[in-house]
């Protein structure tokens, strides 16, 4: 019988035993169906969670703060995992076994442990993205193409700029947004939205921060003000669509290469170090 009941024991003890962490990660979205692991095709949880079975030799859950598209990148995805505790005085050493497995397109900037009430989904307060619009003749570059939105046209700046602030605030974003399965609520609390030039005059880029985002919500929200920045339809648009409970009257949301996940907020007392 304690044959029997020893492999129980040992996972009852990990799980007791388990520490949760943060993992800061960047990821080139260009070879991945999204983040959240798919019946076909490859995932970042996939690769991540492969790497994390193979350093802590059993099956870990990876969460993330956003579940990013397909062909979206990231230069600052949150992730949590529950890993053993003997990595918590040593998360820098756990930083370098994870990228010493993963694949060359993700890898971890930083590791943190945590205090047990994290979650890397849950407990965050905010999360910012970037989009990258180019507007010179290299941005159709291969070495830029995957990488930002490459618009063959002047943007009008100004009108840019009124658009985004449109949409600071709390709002219903059902008209901005995929449709999908039904929520309780819809609405997100914009806490920041603006355009800015990028540098040698190669374009602009949009940054948005909000308490949460419905699914294709930055994308669709680009894509409507790059119609307006473009003279393609008015500034008041913006305004119907954000009271609107579906996206009909929207513009076609951008392409995903665009795209990246920044930043993700969370209390500092979360922090195992605070």
């Amino acid at each position: 019988m304690r044959g029997l009941l020893a492999p129980f024991r040992r996972v009852y003890l990990t799980r007791v035993t388990g520490r949760p962490f943060l993992a800061v990660i960047h990821y080139d979205g260009g070879q991945f169906v999204g983040w959240q692991r798919q019946p076909v095709g490859r995932t970042v949880q996939g690769e991540f969670e492969a790497v994390l079975e193979r350093l802590g030799r059993r099956r870990t859950p990876a969460i993330a703060a956003g579940r990013t598209d397909t062909g979206v990148h990231a230069i600052g995805q949150s992730v949590g995992f529950t890993f053993p505790e003997r990595w918590r005085a040593a998360p820098d050493d756990l930083r370098r076994a994870l990228n010493a497995l993963l694949p060359r397109d993700v890898w971890v900037e930083r590791v943190h442990p945590m205090r047990p009430e994290f979650h890397a989904r849950r407990t965050a307060t905010a999360r910012r993205y970037r989009y990258v619009i180019g507007t010179d003749d290299a941005a159709r570059s291969p070495f830029r193409r995957p990488y930002e939105w490459a618009v063959d046209r002047p943007l009008d700046v100004g009108a840019l700029g009124a658009a985004a602030a449109t949409l600071c605030g709390e709002y219903d974003f059902r008209g901005l947004s995929a449709a999908g399965a039904a929520r309780p609520h819809y609405r997100c609390r914009v806490a920041h939205a603006e355009w800015a030039p990028r540098p040698d005059a190669r374009g602009v880029t949009f940054t948005i921060e909000a308490d949460r985002f419905l699914h294709r919500m930055v994308r669709f929200c680009v894509g409507t003000m790059l119609d307006i920045g473009l003279g393609r339809r008015p500034l008041s648009d913006l305004a119907g669509l954000l009271v609107a409970t579906d996206n009909r009257a929207a513009s076609p949301p951008a392409p995903p290469h665009g795209l990246y996940l920044v930043a993700v907020r969370y209390p500092p007392d979360l922090y195992a170090g605070a």
